[in-house]
């Protein structure tokens, strides 16, 4: 690292370098991190400058002290830093996956040094030039979809048209939807989609774009600003002809889609896809259609917590996380697009309740699939798309058939179900397999027939010797050499006096080719013997050679190569052929990730710490769980969770209001509802001891708000806009959740909003809705609607002490907990003191004039006082006030005399005064 840093320094002050480097960054997007490669003969290391070297520094090195400044010092200089290749990839992989930013990469010839041009560059929705380096060993459990949007508003409608694409997988697709003045059917829509990135035109001064944007950076989409010539559809039936190989291509209905059809032509235009002929015929288009599945806003995807993010230390903490117990990448890649896309088709709901079920019910198959089968699928798409690129190899070919031949096993299995849904798994599994195998037996006889399968044992990829005199007398020596090679282990173990293939082991890797191991212990027995060479030592032992293996090793190195270069045409011509069994392989892929999603819910609601149960579906709407759990909550260690019951009906128990202390467990119960209903429509068991759920068509959440300064939106505001996105976009068929509604603003100001948001969400769209808050007097709306229930989360407290029983019961809190709450927080007693005399005055008394703080009145809180009594003590009041106008030379009597005219009027008017209830209020807080 050293001499890296060496070349940096020396070569920073290049005047050319700089003039270029300006010119560079003079473009540059504020997300895009820079990369500049440099090689110092050896190796390959990357070098960051600016603001790129600063964030570098602080991620991946977490020091300063890594900076060196160029034209200059610490003040004036440039920052640069210099990162080894290893570590650039991970920083490209996390700033591309889970931070949002795009990727260059900058690079010279030998030829032009300072010609400094960009040679690769990638987005979040666009990973096509960084799938080898960054993802080479890497499986792809998240696609990345980008998309591109066009937006058409006339006569009070708007209308959205959108385009999507998987570049990684080659999928294409185009739909149009009417939307809302917030959007809220395109933030729905991303979701559903899984987008990454966001095309769309560059004009600032366009407002219905500013919302859009908004509506992006919620749902955390990077946004790619484009010029609007890029929609132009000049060449768009041309280009999908290339990609698609139709002819026809006119003909679909996405053609009468005019908006999505200018999208696609910037989507196609940003990825560059007709410019790479592997891409010829190789796309297909498909059309999302936003209402076959439950809608969920960016809220709701938080509030549940769905998806595991960079923060989650444990993988249970989220409901992704929680559900994945999937043997193979294609199956984690599905089960998340279940859990963005929960069905609302019944009959394919109960479809997959009859497929866990099974597999619930016969253990001895659940545990064949996850042990012997499912482990030993590779990502076929993964594989595919290597084949499609000619990258592919002979290992990738021995791999695929490896599979093949264990599809009649996997078959079998699955065929010795005798369960009540065997009919269902022979639809869905088994007949697909039994084509897939048929399909696939020519690949079966290709491999056998020319690849040396004996050699793959040694993980060695060879073409038959058979095929050619030269290739089978290289054989034959390499077989020698193999020979010596064993000969030369035994010898080894004699002189160590090790015990062969127990102690001492012959190994073979890429990187030292055929070597010894022994284990750690046994290290000083090479200490006497000069003709071993020590290569490395490891967790696992002391790697070493000797002089004659070290030979040896060389001579089958050249001979091993000598032979892959004589075969390679024909190895090539192979793995062509095997690249026309694409789509078998595809269709093989999306069976195996089902079945694996399913064996996975199987196992979960198997294992749970109470296992779950099937739901049902009701027909009148009604939603019942009995003993219902948080599924994440529950298996934390050191958590016994205390289950609650849920009762909703449109009847007498659509709108629940929920008060009670802090951590007293509201927001976990709103929240364990969500998640339920949303398991139960992906085809999951749920975690209650009964459940007779109704099918939602969005869960639209209201939980929790953060500030964004940077955008000038404050708690309150951002708390404001996801709950006008509730109001615009809930149906009476949607679930609501709220929790702690009208923060951020006055007392008066939030209770108000709240108010008025829960009248609307119960008399005008009369959804489910599930409302936690701290404001007391919400409850008062059950008096006004009969569909209005209120629950609250029990506590026992006593003058010094709070215990929080974590269950929800009928009927309304009686009082606040946040000094309890406060105490348990270990406040200082003095504090505490005060805060509890204050809140006693506060209980009595509000001020009443907030415009004028000199002359406060003080009065007491309004009483239940009838209409009646209310009005005949106003009547009384006003009497007594004319009364009191009327005494002779009031203006100037002194203090004392107006005092003995009021006793006289006192005296007139006591008797009304002590029979209104009122006016006894009045006179108590005076």
């Amino acid at each position: 690292m050293s001499e890296e840093k060496d070349i940096i320094d020396n070569t920073s002050y290049n005047g050319g370098f700089l003039t270029r480097y300006k010119q560079i960054t003079s473009t540059k997007e504020d997300d895009c991190i820079q990369f500049f490669e440099r090689n110092n003969g050896s190796s390959v290391f990357y070098c960051l400058y600016g603001d790129d070297a600063l964030n570098a520094a602080h991620d991946v090195f977490k020091t300063t002290t890594v900076l060196k400044y160029i034209c200059g010092n610490a003040k004036t200089g440039i920052p640069s830093c210099v990162i080894s290749k290893i570590n650039a990839m991970n920083y490209m992989k996390d700033s591309l996956l889970n931070k949002q930013k795009k990727i260059e990469i900058y690079s010279t010839s030998k030829n032009s040094p300072n010609n400094w041009t960009l040679s690769k560059k990638a987005s979040p929705g666009n990973l096509q030039n960084f799938e080898e380096e960054i993802f080479g060993t890497t499986d792809f459990s998240v696609s990345p979809v980008i998309c591109a949007i066009r937006v058409e508003s006339n006569n009070n409608e708007t209308k959205i048209g959108v385009s999507y694409a998987d570049a990684t997988f080659r999928k294409m697709g185009m739909t149009e939807f009417l939307d809302n003045d917030i959007y809220s059917n395109f933030e729905s829509f991303c979701i559903q989609i899984n987008a990454k990135e966001c095309l769309m035109i560059d004009d600032p001064l366009n407002y219905e774009l500013k919302k859009i944007r908004d509506v992006l950076t919620r749902c955390g989409i990077a946004i790619t600003l484009v010029k609007k010539q890029k929609f132009n559809t000049k060449s768009i039936e041309q280009d999908l002809n290339f990609l698609t190989n139709n002819e026809n291509i006119a003909s679909l209905s996405e053609f009468e889609k005019k908006l999505a059809l200018s999208s696609c032509a910037c989507l196609i235009d940003y990825l560059k896809l007709v410019e790479d002929d592997s891409n010829m015929g190789m796309y297909a288009i498909e059309s999302h259609e936003l209402s076959q599945y439950m809608r969920l806003d960016a809220s709701a995807v938080r509030a549940l917590n769905l998806i595991e993010t960079s923060e989650d230390h444990n993988k249970t903490m989220c409901l992704s996380g929680l559900l994945n117990n999937c043997k193979t990448t294609q199956g984690a890649r599905l089960l998340k697009t279940f859990l963005k896309q929960p069905l609302k088709d019944i009959n394919e709901i109960e479809m997959r309740y009859n497929i866990v079920e099974e597999l619930i019910e016969n253990t001895e198959l659940r545990q064949s699939l996850q042990e012997e089968h499912l482990k030993k699928m590779p990502d076929f798409k993964r594989i595919g798309k290597k084949f499609q690129r000619n990258t592919a190899s002979l290992q990738d070919v021995v791999r695929i058939y490896q599979v093949i031949q264990d599809l009649p096993l996997l078959k079998t299995s699955l065929e010795s179900d005798d369960g009540k849904y065997k009919s269902i798994i022979e639809e869905r599994f088994i007949q697909p397999i039994n084509e897939i195998i048929i399909d696939l037996e020519k690949f079966s006889e290709l491999v056998e027939s020319t690849i040396d399968l004996e050699a793959t044992e040694d993980h060695e990829y060879l073409i038959k010797a058979e095929f050619d005199e030269d290739l089978l007398k290289l054989r034959e020596e390499m077989k020698s050499l193999l020979v010596e090679i064993n000969e030369e282990s035994e010898k080894a173990a004699d002189d160590l006096g090790l015990e062969l293939n127990k102690k001492l082991k012959l190994e073979n890797n890429s990187m030292y080719g055929y070597h010894f191991r022994i284990p750690r212990a046994n290290q000083r027995c090479l200490n006497k013997k000069s003709h071993y060479m020590e290569l490395s030592t490891q967790k696992a032992g002391v790697l070493f050679t000797s002089s004659r293996l070290n030979i040896m090793n060389e001579q089958y190195k050249n001979k091993l190569e000598e032979y892959t270069k004589n075969s390679s045409a024909l190895a090539k011509e192979i793995i062509n052929i095997a690249g026309t069994y694409c789509k078998a392989l595809e269709t093989l892929d999306d069976i195996i990730s089902h079945i694996d999603v399913f064996t996975s819910f199987a196992h979960i609601s198997v294992n749970a710490p109470i296992p779950y149960i099937r739901p049902t579906i009701s027909n009148d709407r009604s939603f019942k769980l009995v003993n219902a759990r948080h599924p994440c909550l529950e298996v934390q260690d050191d958590v016994n969770f205390i289950s609650n019951d849920v009762d909703m009906n449109r009847e007498s128990r659509m709108f629940q209001i929920i008060t009670g202390p802090n951590m007293g467990g509201k927001s976990t119960y709103i929240r364990q509802i969500g998640v339920i209903a949303l398991m139960a429509q992906i085809g999951c068991f749920v975690p209650c001891d009964e459940a007779k759920i109704c099918i939602f068509d969005s869960i639209l959440a209201r939980i929790g708000a953060g500030d964004c300064q940077y955008k000038g939106v404050s708690t309150f505001m951002a708390e404001m806009l996801e709950t006008a996105s509730i109001l615009k976009s809930a149906t009476e068929n949607s679930l609501i959740i709220i929790d702690e509604l009208g923060r951020g603003t006055s007392t008066y100001d939030g209770f108000g909003l709240a108010w008025a948001i829960s009248e609307y969400i119960a008399k005008k769209i009369k959804c489910y809705c599930l409302f936690a808050t701290h404001f007391h007097e919400l409850t008062l709306l059950q008096d006004q609607l009969p569909y209005v229930t209120n629950l609250h989360v029990d506590a026992y407290t006593t003058d010094t002490s709070i215990t929080l029983l974590y269950k929800v019961v009928e009927g309304t809190c009686d009082q606040s907990f946040g000094i309890h709450v406060a105490e348990l927080a270990d406040f200082p007693k003095d504090v505490i003191k005060l805060s509890k005399r204050k809140a006693s005055e506060l209980e009595d008394f509000s001020n009443g004039n907030d415009g004028d703080k000199t002359s406060q009145v003080k009065r007491k809180k309004p009483s239940n006082c009838s209409k009646e009594e209310i009005d005949q003590g106003n009547r009384v009041i006003s009497e007594y006030l004319h009364d009191f106008s009327k005494i002779p030379n009031l203006k100037k009597m002194n203090k004392d005399e107006i005092g003995i005219a009021l006793a006289q009027l006192n005296i007139k008017y006591s008797n009304q005064i002590n029979d209104n209830y009122f006016l006894q209020e009045i006179v108590d807080t005076l």
